[in-house]
């Protein structure tokens, strides 16, 4: 395989990790820039979702403590048996479309000028939440109503239109149910995990047969650099949210929606 395809590889992981926890569309900013570069192999798409997993375990490794203190809590821990249903209920909706609505996603959705529009239309809609949305309620993911849990989560369903964005869909969901933005980012962390799992390994096993090596190596590349650039992103996001709130994300995915439908169209 030309030498190109793994420095391509390496770019989209990076665009992967730094878009993955940013309501921006991780998957639309894959699709475009794939688009743009030219990134035309075998199980593209597969490539596009699983390498999605890197920035997941950057979640996983940043809050080992508190992932791994509610799974040994189970048991015994009331707040633990809160935040693992609060997390099974958030994936519930996304499981169950996802199944359902697979093939029309991957054959009719991945495409750049559905992703354009879904980032401007997006664009919008976070500055319109972050205009009405309620007063804050909770501010812990152990606090939020269960009857919440699943309300976000079915605003996380909507991301399975690329560009939507599944963290900005979790995170102005919660915003709009009166959870805090600091919170919304971590249950949209925390939420990631099942989520991209599932996904990721629903596209590895559809794709099986027609994986090669040189594709599983440009999989192991992106999913690597994804997870290194993820690091940084997830550590700087909550505090920065806490400041500014999510308007500045909102004016990058109308200007960058714009941009993308200017070229399409030419």
């Amino acid at each position: 395989m030309d030498t190109s395809y793994w420095l391509q590889a390496a770019l989209l992981g990076l665009v992967e990790g730094l878009t993955e926890f940013l309501p921006v569309s991780s998957t639309g900013h894959l699709i475009l820039f794939g688009d743009l570069i030219g990134f035309d192999v075998p199980q593209s798409d597969v490539f596009e979702v699983v390498i999605q997993l890197g920035a997941i375990l950057a979640v996983c490794v940043l809050y080992a403590r508190r992932l791994w203190n509610a799974v040994i809590g189970l048991p015994t821990d009331p707040a633990a048996r809160r935040f693992a249903l609060t997390i099974l209920l958030g994936f519930l909706p996304a499981a169950v479309l996802g199944l359902m609505f697979h093939k029309v996603i991957k054959t009719v959705l991945f495409s750049p000028w559905v992703v354009s529009v879904s980032l401007i239309v997006g664009g919008f809609a976070i500055l319109l939440i972050e205009r009405i949305k309620p007063r804050p309620r909770y501010a812990e993911v152990e606090d939020m109503p269960l009857g919440t849990a699943l309300g976000i989560g079915f605003c996380q369903a909507l991301a399975m239109i690329p560009g939507v964005s599944r963290s900005g869909a979790t995170i102005m969901g919660a915003l709009m149910f009166g959870v805090n933005r600091p919170t919304a980012a971590e249950y949209s962390f925390f939420l990631a995990i099942p989520t991209m799992l599932a996904a990721s390994v629903l596209d590895l096993y559809k794709a099986r047969e027609g994986l090669t090596t040189d594709s599983l190596g440009l999989i192991a590349v992106g999913f690597v650099v994804a997870f290194l650039s993820a690091i940084v992103v997830v550590r700087a996001l909550v505090a920065y949210v806490q400041r500014h709130g999510f308007a500045p994300f909102a004016y990058y995915r109308i200007v960058i929606g714009a941009v993308m439908l200017g070229l399409l169209s030419l």
